[in-house]
């Protein structure tokens, strides 16, 4: 896992000159209407950005996860179990006091988090498919403290477990998000016909946004008394947080109907009641409709779907006038995608390195820079304007 460096121009997407969408496939769902013009297929957007990057290690097992320490060095989770401390140009030897995590189909050790008191506590938080026994699983959340050279974790402890554990290594969700002195952890509905109701039932942690307490435990204020913090979700692998403190998400669709969330106490997203796709088979998902009463509309979906991964907003100042932008991670087709808001609308979109690479994860960085973690070669790269 040496340190490697290479330079390669990356150019957005040119503009169309009567504000096209992005150029993409035929829609999955095409009877569907958005609720405002810019909900899908915003105006395509051309900042001019050509970038350079840097790969900052490689040779990562399917890495997933990853975040900055204020010290220097980013902590990156590989998804067969293995969390890794990259600096100085290479990925470190695996950290120890890792909990162990059931590594197959989509599960493994997923996410991971700096806690908001981590300049004294040292405290990190790990969510991963957790083995249950007999085939089962079920997405968990711990909490453990970095030792200062990097190298083991101490004091692990398991602050959420997904309720009920399922028979399906799939759909776990699992990103977690520190805020306000609360932990923000999602989940997945892990995709069978039978489980995907689960995301209906607020007495049941799938398909859910969840809130606890930073030591686990049921949060005050939550809207149905448990941990639930909103309902009706797929499987949610992207989580940040805006600067005005709100929490959004992304997340995976069907065929079709990749959401980007705001989160509010107690709203229900729809699945599998509604959807902007259909099932892979082609067949209406739930009720066959894209929204119905009661349901909170996505911010912005797309169709066909980006496949997303985890996200950021960007606040830095290297790239120019992105400030507050969306930088998504994207599967299938590949590629970082941009989002630009007004207010809570996004009104464009423009990609980067579209078919080139699976991107699972993206971080903005303390210095401006952006962080993405490279599912096809298994890469840390960091992207900066040439």
């Amino acid at each position: 896992m040496k340190f490697a460096y290479l330079v390669i121009a990356v150019f957005g997407v040119a503009q169309g000159a009567h504000a096209q969408c992005v150029p993409q496939g035929d829609r999955n769902a095409p009877q569907f209407t958005p609720a405002w013009p810019t909900q899908t297929r915003a105006p395509e957007q051309n900042s001019g950005v050509q970038m350079q990057f840097e790969v900052l290690a490689e040779g990562l097992d399917t890495p997933w996860g990853m975040v900055e320490l204020p010290e220097g060095g980013i902590l990156v989770t590989e998804r067969s179990g293995t969390l890794r401390l990259v600096q100085g140009g290479m990925a470190g030897a695996p950290i120890a006091g890792v909990p162990q995590v059931l590594a197959q189909r989509q599960g493994g050790l997923l996410d991971v988090a700096l806690a908001e008191d981590f300049a004294t506590s040292h405290a990190i938080y790990l969510t991963y498919a957790k083995p249950i026994g007999e085939g089962m699983s079920a997405t968990a959340a711990a909490r453990a403290v970095l030792s200062v050279d990097g190298t083991a974790l101490t004091d692990v402890r398991e602050v959420f477990m997904q309720d009920p554990p399922s028979p399906n290594a799939m759909h776990f969700g699992a990103r977690v998000v520190p805020q306000g002195g609360y932990l923000y952890i999602t989940t997945g509905e892990h995709f069978s016909t039978r489980e995907r109701q689960f995301a209906q039932d607020v007495n049941k942690t799938y398909g859910k946004v969840v809130r606890v307490l930073p030591e686990g435990g049921v949060a005050a204020g939550n809207p149905f008394g448990n941990e639930v913090w909103s309902l009706g979700h797929r499987n949610v692998q992207g989580a940040a947080l805006r600067a005005d403190g709100t929490l959004w998400t992304l997340e995976h669709g069907p065929a079709g109907g990749d959401e980007l969330n705001l989160i509010t106490r107690g709203a229900n997203y729809g699945w599998p009641v509604v959807s902007d796709g259909v099932n892979y088979s082609g067949v209406a998902v739930g009720s066959g409709m894209a929204r119905a009463e009661g349901f909170t509309e996505p911010q912005y979906y797309w169709d066909p779907v980006i496949a997303p991964g985890g996200f950021a907003f960007y606040s830095g100042d290297m790239f120019t006038g992105w400030q507050g932008d969306v930088l998504a991670a994207s599967l299938n087709p590949g590629g970082l995608v941009r989002l630009v808001l007004d207010g809570n609308r996004v009104v464009g979109e423009e990609r980067f390195l579209e078919g080139e690479i699976r991107v699972r994860d993206v971080e903005a960085a303390r210095d401006g820079a952006i962080l993405i973690l490279d599912n096809t070669e298994g890469r840390l790269l960091r992207l900066t304007p040439s």
